[in-house]
């Protein structure tokens, strides 16, 4: 690095990934920082730079380096920036640490470090927790464990596994011929060293006294009378069995209760059909949900709920790897929290590798003339929510009621556009920049709940300290019309 282009550095002024130390005298303070830039993104770290971007650098010995060197040793696991100087005078230099960001998660002196924009701070057990599982999850999963004492091929559905090997030979996944089912496995990962893994419960197991032991291994469907849980059942199940037979049921189950438009087309001989919801959006859904699942808690499953005005996909376990629900709407990294689960099922032909099956469940919406599907996390789930198809007949699109559309000012917007994702009281007054919650509540939290654009995630218990909000299709509507009518 030049001094020209330290100098452009530090105008920019101190932020996540810039630190200024007036001298190594703040080396304590300067290693928690590296701390902290290697647990996010990288960095620079300047010694002989003042806070106020003021260049004065100081003298530069082998014992000043040690000692940086000495303080940096702290860190655990080890970190290695590189280490700069830069003349900035007849005696004095600017040292330079540049921190290289990602692993870990690190520590110094025996506690854990985050960048909050220019400032560090001690990382909450929460995170650095989060950080540590997901960080081993790369080599001690749940689904690569071996199988309870006793578990055999035997236990598995060899049809399944014989039309599995099929798919992935007619599209090409897998080459290699198949003497057995255990050569089947060996080459899906799924037996090693001589033990069938977890993994191969999942996606093969059929037997019932497996039940007992992988009670994980269903899914709940429903069909509510209304638009929440407290109306009746108009239909409810629960199944239990391997990967490839819960998603065939899921989709027999939707099949029987989403119903379908038609029209007669003058000039054409065949009708037009238009499913509520688009088929190949719903089953990538399911699919993503069964193998992207967390498999760790026995009494978790899939579920999926169908209301009067929409339909969720809830899968156990939230985002990962730094995910948030809105990353899914854009191109993003494919990390699988199961990737043996995901692999089986990508050979096989139900879903698809890079991140994109997501970005697929949007333009199957768009194409069937449904709205965007939103994704939130909530309770420690994952869930996918789908919206109607609009009808054919364009004039019958239902429309925000007019004594709703005055209230739609830019503050009204940024709540709703909040909503999005499911959110709490605190963090929704905070994206409004509104300091008093009385005024917040009764202006604008209150009214939106009113007007159905925003809706409780605990209607039944309104004062909850959990309680969370999310966007209507009302409220989605809204938000369409204000778009449009800015574009005019």
């Amino acid at each position: 690095m030049k001094l020209s282009q330290l100098k452009k550095i530090v105008a920019g002024g101190e932020s996540d990934r810039v630190e200024f130390k007036a001298s190594t005298g703040q080396r304590t303070s300067a290693a928690k920082t590296v701390c902290a830039m290697s647990n996010g993104l990288g960095g620079y770290l300047f010694f002989g730079v003042r806070n106020d971007g003021r260049i004065i650098g100081q003298t530069v010995t082998d014992q000043t380096l040690r000692s940086i060197t000495s303080e940096i040793q702290k860190i655990q696991p080890p970190v290695f920036p590189e280490i700069r100087t830069i003349p900035t005078g007849a005696d004095t230099s600017v040292i330079v640490l540049i921190v290289q960001g990602g692993g870990g998660p690190f520590s110094f002196d025996g506690r854990p470090y985050m960048r909050l924009g220019p400032t560090t701070s001690i990382m909450r057990r929460a995170e650095y927790e989060r950080r540590l599982f997901e960080h081993m999850h790369a080599s001690q999963r749940w689904e690569n464990q071996e199988v309870e004492q006793g578990i055999t091929l035997n236990d598995l559905d060899r049809n399944t596994i014989s039309s599995t090997f099929n798919s992935a030979r007619q599209l090409g996944r897998i080459t290699a011929d198949a003497e057995d089912i255990a050569a089947i496995l060996r080459g899906l990962g799924l037996f090693q060293n001589g033990c069938l893994i977890n993994a191969a419960v999942v996606l093969f197991g059929q037997h019932e006294h497996l039940k007992v032991l992988y009670p994980q291994c269903c899914i709940r469907l429903a069909r509510f009378r209304g638009i929440d849980r407290l109306g009746d059942f108009v239909d409810h199940r629960q199944i239990w069995g391997h990967a490839y037979h819960l998603l065939q049921q899921a989709q027999l189950f939707l099949q029987n209760h989403i119903p379908i438009a038609a029209r007669v087309v003058p000039d054409e001989m065949e009708r037009q059909d238009r499913p509520l919801y688009p088929p190949l959006a719903i089953r990538e859904a399911l699919a993503n949900a069964i193998c992207h699942r967390d498999y760790t808690n026995p009494g978790g499953s899939v579920s999926v709920a169908m209301y009067d005005d929409r339909l969720e996909v809830i899968s156990p376990g939230g985002l990962h790897f730094g995910l948030k629900p809105e990353d899914l709407a854009r191109p993003h990294e494919s990390r699988p929290w199961n990737p043996i689960i995901a692999e089986a099922f990508y050979r096989s032909g139900i879903i698809e590798k890079w991140g994109t099956g997501t970005l697929k469940i949007i333009d199957w919406c768009r194409s069937g003339s449904t709205p965007p599907p939103l994704w939130n996390e909530r309770a420690g789930s994952l869930c996918l929510t789908f919206y109607p198809a609009q009808p054919f007949d364009k004039t019958a699109t239902p429309q925000v009621t007019p004594q709703v559309t005055p209230q739609v000012t830019p503050q009204v917007v940024a709540l709703l556009k909040a909503c999005r994702q499911t959110i709490g009281r605190a963090d929704l007054q905070k994206a409004l920049g509104l300091t008093d919650r009385e005024h917040f509540r009764k202006k604008y939290l209150k009214p939106a709940i009113d007007a159905g654009m925003i809706e409780l995630t605990i209607p039944d218990k309104p004062r909850s300290s959990l309680q969370q909000y999310r966007l209507t299709k009302t409220g989605l509507q809204a938000l369409r019309q204000y778009d449009s009518e800015r574009e005019k």
